[in-house]
């Protein structure tokens, strides 16, 4: 067995849809690192796009896990309920940020976590609308596709989406998109699209994972949430791909002093088990009628335990100070290797903790994205032992979500062969 073999085997027995980022299939893992099926090692920088926060097979996060498996695996908490689900609301009642009273929901993926923030949106508001952001990144179902603001390839061939759904630019001031640009677009949409008191919920990623890495200011966030509640609009921050202390806070709306209406999470919640949720406000949480919520995995007991173990993990080895070390180590280097000329034209370098991200260009005036640079990159990158990812909505970015449990060994070891495939694409 091979990489080679499998990649054929996947081929005749898995729709094309289902693309990957690498033809590397794996064997085995531990926090940072992980080994194909060929025996050769690999440096993760990918991190199962953002969900290993605490790293592959935590012993903390695996020792829960097989303590539960000896009790029960399912029992589907609508018929039987379990005492680990009541405990992890009721911990991530008390982290969610903001002084209203919460209450936690869970379910399997991150796309149910989002599609249930807007059902309860609209229960307690009574009104259709949603307003997302373009770039943003929200799912694969009907209406998270909808919500999500780019085509290619999400949307591609799957349409028509639910109506009531309108999207404004999110900021990109790399991209000649300011934060007023993007008020001024929402205030457009209220006149020329839609009365904002028929909208129930704006939706944003507090730093826009899949469409670059873009963040959202302090200073924006709090102009939303001013707009929001002009119009009784609900804010709903997805931190499906920045919770769980990738930015240096459990959730990255901490760092704008905003208490949003509700919060979606998944990834690293449960650090690598299927396991997603909304904590919000009481009130708003309790607007559907009982049995208006749930699903038959939703808060399963494996996740449950899993994600009981990532919350100690976090708090017991620091991770939020550890992503806060992270960026700075990583954005160090970055910037360093953007001043060289034996590399190609690295645009801009941005951070949020742990949450890191570079854009490639034409050339050193950085006026043109270069996503052809970026895949070559991510393929020698790979040839060179290290999992790389890119994103964005020019498909230039390339982002860096190592494990915040990474040995700084680790981690130079990472960055080290980062340059080494930068140098390699700089010479052919």
């Amino acid at each position: 067995m091979n990489n080679s073999s499998l990649t054929t085997r996947r081929d005749n027995a898995i729709p094309r849809g289902v693309a990957t980022a690498t033809n590397v299939f794996a064997d085995r893992a531990e926090n940072a690192e992980l080994w194909d099926v060929e025996g050769r090692r690999y440096v993760d920088f990918a991190g199962g796009i953002a969900v290993l926060n605490t790293g592959h097979r935590h012993p903390d996060v695996m020792a829960a896990v097989q303590q539960q498996l000896e009790r029960f695996t399912h029992t589907a908490y609508q018929v039987v309920p379990y005492e680990t689900y009541v405990e992890l609301a009721e911990r991530l009642n008390r982290l969610a940020p903001g002084p209203t009273p919460k209450k936690t929901l869970f379910l399997t993926t991150g796309a149910e976590a989002v599609e249930n923030a807007i059902k309860i949106a609209r229960a307690h508001t009574g009104r259709p609308g949603v307003i997302a952001f373009s770039g943003g990144f929200h799912g694969r179902t009907n209406l998270t596709m909808g919500l999500t603001g780019k085509v290619v390839p999400y949307k591609v061939g799957f349409g028509p989406f639910p109506g009531d759904i309108f999207h404004i630019p999110y900021p990109m001031p790399n991209h000649g998109v300011s934060e007023e640009d993007s008020l001024e677009a929402l205030k457009t949409i209220f006149k020329a699209d839609v009365d904002p008191n028929r909208i129930a919920a704006l939706i944003i990623e507090p730093v826009q994972g899949e469409g670059g890495f873009y963040i959202a200011s302090p200073g924006f966030i709090g102009k939303l949430r001013e707009i929001c509640d002009e119009y009784g609009i609900l804010l709903i921050a997805d931190e499906i791909q920045t919770g769980f202390a990738r930015t240096g806070k459990t959730f990255a709306i901490e760092h704008s002093g905003v208490e949003p209406d509700m919060i979606t999470m998944a990834k690293s919640l449960a650090g690598g088990f299927p396991l997603s949720g909304v904590v919000g406000k009481a009130h708003i949480m309790d607007a559907p009628a009982p049995g208006g919520l749930g699903g038959t995995y939703g808060g399963s007991p494996l996740g449950c335990a899993a994600a009981l173990a990532v919350l100690d993990v976090i708090e017991k080895e620091g991770l939020n100070g550890k992503a806060v070390a992270l960026g700075k180590k990583a954005t160090d280097r970055l910037h360093a290797l953007s001043n060289r000329n034996d590399v190609p034209a690295i645009g801009a370098v941005r951070n949020l903790g742990g949450m890191i991200a570079f854009e490639l260009m034409k050339d050193k005036s950085g006026n043109t994205p270069d996503p052809d640079m970026a895949k070559k990159l991510c393929a020698k990158a790979l040839e060179n032992g290290l999992i790389l990812l890119s994103c964005g909505i020019y498909g230039n970015t390339i982002r860096i979500l190592v494990p915040l449990t990474a040995s700084d060994v680790v981690v130079d070891e990472g960055l080290d062969l980062l340059e080494t495939a930068l140098v390699q694409c700089a010479v052919g």
